[in-house]
């Protein structure tokens, strides 16, 4: 196990449970100093207990589709940690209505979907940018192979996703800031295994190249702490995929 974020600083979003508390033990491991950021207060006591078993952990209870709540978080965060090495934008929503076809809800929900999934990363990047700047550091976002299937309202908001990582990179990189997308496939976690029909687990799985493989939160911490060091410094603007081979994508047929 090395040691390439020993006392750097990492915020991670959507750090309550799953990916992002996968993340986070991660770069703990790794030395690095964690900010967790979720809506779930529970989850996040209990990921900031694993945490601090290793290293240090604080966490920030606040709704990232809160603009004002977004600007003040990070003004309080750049007072605290001048330099941040890393923003994981981890946090979205990926159950239930989402995924229902684009026409299937209003505009006020749209709304809150877009805000969350799409906009808050983008929000709480400029927020960050000072303390990002100063560590020259690296932005995550947190896309998904839905992206590629634009047609669910879960789909589109990560495919939006993508295209701001793009417009992000260019806008963030006059401060040398790094910016990239990772974009998991069918990942084995206690949420998809809750959320997802056995069927359609199979189905899934059905569509990676690498058809006996299982994809776990792992897979995708540890593709985040390659793109987030200093080995992937000249890789920026990219949306990585970690997904077995998923055929989802219609290149790929």
């Amino acid at each position: 196990m090395g040691q390439r974020f020993t006392d750097q600083v990492v915020v991670v979003t959507g750090g309550a449970a799953g990916l992002g508390r996968a993340a986070a033990r991660a770069f703990a491991e790794e030395g690095a100093e964690l900010v967790l950021i979720d809506v779930n207060a529970a989850g996040l006591a209990e990921s900031a207990e694993i945490i601090n078993a290793i290293s240090h952990c604080s966490t920030h209870v606040v709704d990232l589709a809160d603009e004002s709540a977004v600007n003040a978080l990070g003004a309080t965060l750049c007072e605290q940690y001048p330099a941040i090495r890393v923003l994981y934008n981890n946090a979205g929503i990926a159950y239930g209505e989402i995924n229902q076809m684009l026409d299937s809800i209003d505009m006020a929900t749209w709304q809150r979907y877009l805000a969350i999934n799409s906009l808050a990363p983008l929000m709480l990047s400029k927020a960050l940018r000072p303390a990002l700047a100063a560590a020259k550091g690296v932005i995550l976002n947190q896309s998904s192979m839905a992206a590629y299937m634009p047609a669910t309202i879960y789909g589109a908001t990560k495919s939006l996703l993508n295209q701001f990582t793009y417009g992000m990179a260019s806008i963030f990189g006059a401060d040398g800031i790094r910016v990239n997308a990772i974009a998991p496939g069918l990942m084995e976690t206690p949420a998809n295994l809750e959320a997802l029909p056995a069927e359609k687990m199979a189905q899934l799985r059905g569509m990676q190249m690498l058809k006996s493989e299982v994809g776990t939160a792992d897979d995708i911490a540890q593709l985040a702490l390659f793109l987030a060091s200093d080995e992937a410094r000249f890789i920026t603007s990219e949306v990585v995929s970690c997904d077995a081979g998923c055929m989802i994508r219609g290149w790929r047929h």
